[in-house]
């Protein structure tokens, strides 16, 4: 009965202790995003509303980010929405306190209102999304 007992108790302290590391969670403070490992990231917009704009015209956007962590950051990839946006980013490690910007182009085809997403995902497997938004006019 002991031997149970005891087992029983070193099952559920290994299940707790499993519990104890928490994966890569990320924590919203304003514009920092503090990631379990230690990153950090203030980004000076994550969303860029562009108002009116004319059809036809491509339009750029920067989205600008300071790594205020004690490591750098690598960002694996960014992506896109749809096909009428395009990103660009740094492939090179962003350094302690070094600043890095992701630029995207729309292409304003569509009249309307729309929202593009800009999906930044970084060598630890966080996820930031980012946000253009406007309205697309004639000219």
């Amino acid at each position: 009965m002991k031997t149970v007992k005891l087992l029983m108790l070193l099952s559920v302290s290994a299940m707790a202790m499993s519990f104890s590391k928490l994966p890569n969670t990320l924590i919203y403070h304003g514009t920092e995003f503090k990631y379990h490992d230690g990153s950090s990231l203030v980004w000076k917009s994550e969303e860029i509303d562009l108002g009116k704009i004319p059809q036809g015209k491509p339009v750029t956007v920067k989205f600008e980010f300071t790594n205020k962590g004690k490591e750098p950051v690598i960002i694996s990839n960014v992506s896109t929405s749809c096909g009428c946006t395009v990103a660009d980013y740094s492939k090179k490690p962003i350094g302690v306190d070094e600043k890095s910007v992701i630029t995207a182009t729309y292409n304003a085809a569509g009249l309307g209102a729309f929202t593009k997403a800009v999906t930044v995902t970084f060598a630890n497997n966080e996820i930031k999304v980012l946000n253009i938004k406007g309205t697309v006019v004639k000219e």
